[in-house]
């Protein structure tokens, strides 16, 4: 039988979540040692910082609690100990200045996530922090596959952030349910959160494959907004997608106002005002500016196509879209689903399974793109590091 190397706190994952429980244990005096199945760490938190890492957001920190749904309330209490006022604080210790953009998002100074990274690993080694890359976990009683051949950990508590469900090829793959399940804990299954969704585009779509729609107002049950999207050669996706897409996954249809700033009556107007003669391709381009993507997108959806400009106003003003059904998890950008609240303590201790803690999107709660993600990762994070320095 393998000897069990004892150490004194154990954080799996090495992503953001893990990563921030790891410095909070640190800061509180504990010898920790994190494992990560990868040979690099943060690789989500790498490619989500490609295009801008979007670290947090700018609104009022009770608006931003609302968005997390029904685990607002007991997400509230970390996200006061470490929200918005103290990541700004935190990545400004690290050398990363923040701004905030048009849209309330904010990002560092730099954009990219790989300076706030290197500056977050030099902390932690500077706080004792082992970072063990290539130790995957494979269940039990924390044992791991290593570059070095099997081996088992025994710690005094440890930290669970191994992510949700998607970009499998980054880490996180879910595999870790399998393993929580064997312990009796119960879990709420994997969907997708964020995520693009399937269209079956006719052959004339082609040439708008990676163009933007802009200035509609998307409606998804009792949920709209005025946000853009884009059409791709599978479907639907970007921010007003994402924004609407716990409704979609739930069944709702996906309308489109075009024209949000016009009422019924002055769209019907304004297409009644041109010549009968014309095309009507050429009626909506020169009553509505209704052209490029836009005016294909319409052609494509509003079939059997409107005779009358009475009708053609209400097609314009809720067009629906045949949505047939979310992109595969793996590509969501995060996923709902994991350890529900009836699991785990005010801590975020598993009942179950005493002296381990969770966090992350492990924990069962759902938020939109614009920041929620990572900054209820880091709350979280920082949450069981806390709680379980003090186990």
């Amino acid at each position: 039988m393998q000897e069990k190397q004892a150490i004194d706190a154990l954080v799996i994952g090495a992503g953001p979540a893990g990563l921030m429980a790891a410095e909070a244990l640190a800061q509180a005096g504990r010898q920790v040692v994190i494992c990560d199945g990868k040979p690099a760490p943060a690789r989500k938190f790498l490619m989500a910082g490609k295009s801008g890492l979007n670290l947090m957001n700018a609104a009022p920190l009770d608006q931003q609690i609302i968005t997390y749904a029904e685990a607002a309330d007991w997400l509230a209490p970390m996200l006061r100990a470490f929200g918005p006022d103290q990541i700004r604080d935190w990545a400004a210790g690290l050398g990363q200045e923040l701004f905030t953009g048009s849209s309330g998002r904010v990002f560092p100074r730099a954009m990219k996530a790989s300076p706030l990274l290197r500056a977050w690993l030099a902390r932690l080694d500077g706080l004792g922090v082992s970072l063990r890359r290539g130790w995957r976990w494979t269940g039990g009683e924390f044992a791991f596959t290593t570059p070095q051949g099997p081996r088992i950990l025994a710690p005094k508590v440890t930290v669970l952030a191994l992510g949700g469900a998607s970009w499998a090829r980054l880490g996180s793959d879910g595999a870790w349910s399998e393993y929580l399940a064997a312990r009796g804990i119960p879990l709420a299954p994997f969907q997708p959160a964020n995520m693009g969704f399937r269209v079956i585009w006719s052959p004339h779509m082609a040439s708008h494959f990676g163009q933007p729609i802009k200035g509609a107002r998307l409606h998804a049950g009792r949920h709209n907004l005025r946000a853009e999207f884009v059409i791709s050669q599978r479907g639907v996706e970007g921010g007003g997608i994402y924004a609407l897409s716990r409704a979609l996954r739930e069944g709702a249809a996906l309308t489109l106002d075009l024209f949000p700033d016009l009422t019924l009556p002055e769209i019907s107007s304004r297409l009644a005002r041109q010549p009968p003669k014309l095309s009507t391709a050429n009626r909506l381009r020169r009553a509505l500016r209704l052209e490029g993507a836009r005016q294909a997108l319409v052609m494509e959806c509003a079939r059997p196509l409107p005779t009358s400009p009475d009708a053609w106003a209400a097609q314009l003003k809720s067009l629906t879209l045949p949505l047939q059904g979310p992109h595969p998890m793996d590509e969501a950008i995060s996923t709902a689903g994991g350890i529900p609240r009836a699991a785990f303590d005010t801590g975020l201790m598993l009942t179950r399974w005493r002296g381990v803690f969770a966090a992350g999107e492990m924990l069962d709660w759902e938020a939109p793109t614009g920041g929620y993600l990572l900054t209820a990762c880091l709350a979280t994070g920082h949450w069981a590091g806390r709680h379980a320095a003090k186990f």
